[in-house]
């Protein structure tokens, strides 16, 4: 039988939706998967011998243990999903287009956490940090205006409603209603709930106290490099910083706090539902509490490193003293700020571990080039481990994958009119544990390039 052909526009919001709804089922299988990882402990620890059972007694108190960090964890997702103001409508009309093919769209749309590491029309004036969200064919505009409270939940797996103290959870947000999802029961893949566990880990990294070492070593120097080019910063006439990859959001912030007019910019729809929680829903520091380490035994020194709870955001994201015009634009990189509004339009460019997040590294160095002014200054830090290299082995897709050395790319970076002014190498790790026996340890290139 032959389809109706279907409006592009109508496609892109059906794919948008449909990525969405993938995110979406993935934060609320968290737990589910979480349990299936300690029965599998559990069922290797029933076939232990008697001698060796009494020898590790301990071991199902741990399980017991690491069951109430999950409890903990899924009801801090459950916090942030019902804040979560959907950027259209959650409804079903998706299903009409699922003839279309989301080939190239449904790993990138939701891409974000792998290893180590997105409305041009209108993306300025943030104050307060409060997200107001629109959609337009992939492109979403967030926009901060004032700052609402969050609360912190207790309790079992269920999606109940939740109280704490004298403010009351809401029902559901937005276009997104719990009680009629049905999400929850789709199938997730191995690789999607690894996300979710990644921003947790993400969390640590941007958000608390435990993750102040990593946080010096990769965004001072940034924040170092990006004050000596702008040491006297002119409050009627202040320079603007765009950060792609902007993530949680805590380097964008520190940048707006030296007084830049700074925009953040992320992709991903599992980071974006994070973000937007931390900057625009907490009240306070160390408000809210997680167990990042607890899916993994190994490399390990102690179980009470494993159980190990951290509380965030170290600081309050609305009290922190943020320059006006302090914003996150949420949608592809090279799609919004390959716009011709974007043509010469900020100061300063600073990419930490972003560049290799690329399927053509060489469009975000083009892009990058294309948006800075005259003699703009682009500060990047950060590893080659480009995200696509492996793409052939978790999606069926054909992805393009350019690799370059970093000689490459800054031939490449030349070519399109880049001065190299400085360069050196940091150490550094990304996400992280403190305490474990295996600590991944980058070799970063830190460069500072401006626009001839």
């Amino acid at each position: 039988m032959e389809r109706e052909s279907v409006e592009p526009d109508k496609i892109d919001g059906a794919l948008e939706m449909k990525a969405l709804r993938r995110v979406i089922a993935t934060y609320l299988n968290y737990a589910s998967s979480a349990e299936d990882d300690v029965r599998r402990w559990e069922r290797s620890y029933s076939r232990l011998p008697s001698r060796q059972k009494e020898l590790l007694s301990h071991l199902p108190k741990k399980y017991a243990e690491v069951r109430r960090c999950i409890s903990r964890n899924f009801h801090l997702i459950s916090t942030m999903l019902r804040y979560f103001e959907p950027p259209f409508e959650m409804s079903d009309d998706e299903q009409q287009f699922e003839h279309v093919s989301d080939a190239g769209n449904e790993d990138v749309t939701t891409a974000g956490c792998k290893n180590h590491k997105k409305d041009h029309e209108n993306a300025n004036g943030w104050k307060d940090c409060r997200s107001e969200t629109s959609v337009s064919n992939k492109r979403l505009a967030v926009e901060n205006e004032g700052t609402k409270s969050a609360v912190e939940v207790q309790g079992s797996y269920e999606m109940d409603d939740f109280h704490f103290g004298s403010r009351e959870m809401p029902n559901s947000t937005g276009g997104f209603h719990f009680e009629d999802n049905t999400d929850q029961h789709l199938h997730v893949r191995p690789s999607d709930v690894d996300k979710v566990r990644c921003v947790l880990r993400n969390i640590v990294r941007d958000w608390t106290k435990e993750g102040a070492g990593e946080r010096d070593k990769c965004y001072s120097p940034l924040l170092q490099e990006l004050q000596s080019w702008f040491p006297n910063i002119d409050p009627e006439a202040r320079p603007s910083c765009l950060v792609p990859g902007a993530g949680l959001g805590r380097l964008a912030l520190e940048i707006s706090r030296l007084g830049f007019m700074c925009q953040g910019n992320e992709f991903s729809y599992y980071v974006l539902i994070c973000s937007s929680f931390i900057l625009n829903q907490t009240v306070e520091p160390d408000e809210f509490e997680m167990h990042p380490w607890i899916h993994s035994n190994c490399n390990k020194i102690s179980d009470k490193d494993q159980l190990q709870s951290v509380r965030f955001p170290d600081v309050h994201p609305g009290s922190a003293g943020i320059t006006e015009g302090f914003s996150m634009c949420a949608g592809d990189f090279l799609e919004v700020y390959g716009h011709e509004s974007q043509t010469g339009a900020w100061d300063a460019v600073v990419t930490c571990f972003f560049i290799d997040t690329a399927h053509n590294v060489v469009d975000y160095i083009e892009v990058i080039h294309k948006v800075l002014k005259p003699g703009g200054v682009w500060i990047n830090l950060g590893p080659l481990l480009y995200h696509f290299a492996d793409a052939h082995e978790f999606s069926s897709h054909d992805e393009i994958s350019i690799e370059l050395s970093l000689e490459d790319v800054k031939k490449v970076a030349f070519s399109y009119g880049f001065e190299l002014k400085k360069e050196s190498t940091v150490q550094n790790t990304y996400t992280s544990c403190p305490t474990s026996m295996s600590q991944h340890l980058y070799y970063s290139s830190f460069w500072t390039m401006i626009k001839r």
